[in-house]
């Protein structure tokens, strides 16, 4: 499934929801997929840089695709990594690279963050993209 058909379901299923506070709720409960990382994992090289809330990305490179793994530490922050972590993973880095972020936008809720929850969002992005490149440049 593409990065934009990934979206596509969520916008689908976000667009159940007739106002923000309940599609705020299916983020959370999408949260409770969430899973931890190892200790070693959790360092300054995988933190998420800007994040609101503690969080750490962690990528793995094989057959020429991107493979991530997060933990964040609010609900918040668990329930958008699921969300996010889900879209992203198992792309090559063109695919990544080539996506515009604007486009998460169609999913109706990035609008509704708050100021310090759109700074952690693009923190997020911009550690994803950096990983992209970083891959790219590998193969």
């Amino acid at each position: 499934m593409t990065i934009e058909e990934k979206i596509a379901e969520y916008k689908d299923d976000l667009d159940l929801f007739d106002d923000v506070n309940a599609k705020f709720e299916y983020i959370f409960d999408l949260g409770k997929k969430h899973t931890t990382l190892p200790e070693e994992q959790k360092n300054d090289a995988t933190a998420v840089v800007g994040c609101a809330s503690p969080a750490w990305l962690v990528a793995d490179y094989r057959d020429g695709k991107i493979f991530f793994s997060a933990e964040g530490s609010s609900e918040m922050a668990k329930g958008m990594l699921v969300l996010l972590l889900d879209i992203f993973d198992k792309h090559t880095p063109d695919e990544i690279l080539a996506f515009d972020p604007k486009k998460l936008e169609e999913l109706g809720i990035i609008q509704h963050l708050s100021p310090v929850r759109q700074k952690s969002l693009e923190a997020f992005l911009q550690k994803v993209y950096a990983y992209a490149k970083k891959y790219k440049e590998l193969s």
